[in-house]
């Protein structure tokens, strides 16, 4: 699997995992995407896989590595996908 498939893979495991936010985003907890015997099966390295989606922009969470036990409580926040221009105008022209 590829740094791209991961990144795919890693968004729809938070997703799942964790909770919608009012603004389209999800949060988790770090604790709660290492600790899932489904993540452990498909990552080999869950923390490489966050950094380069971080690096990507998809994400955010304080700090740069995260360590298993001292950052189970740290939050990552999936962002929002954005809403693509056709679906952007449809949606102004239906509110007008």
């Amino acid at each position: 699997m590829n740094v791209e498939e991961e990144v795919e893979r890693l968004k729809e495991e938070i997703q799942r995992l964790g909770k919608v936010q009012p603004d389209g985003s999800y949060k988790v907890t770090f604790g709660v995407l290492f600790n899932d015997d489904r993540c452990a099966n498909i990552f080999e390295a869950l923390v490489g896989t966050l950094r380069a989606a971080k690096k990507r922009k998809l994400l955010t969470y304080d700090g740069e590595l995260l360590l298993q036990g001292v950052h189970d409580n740290v939050e990552i926040i999936l962002k929002a996908a954005p809403i693509p221009a056709s679906e952007a105008a449809t949606d102004s022209v239906v509110k007008n």
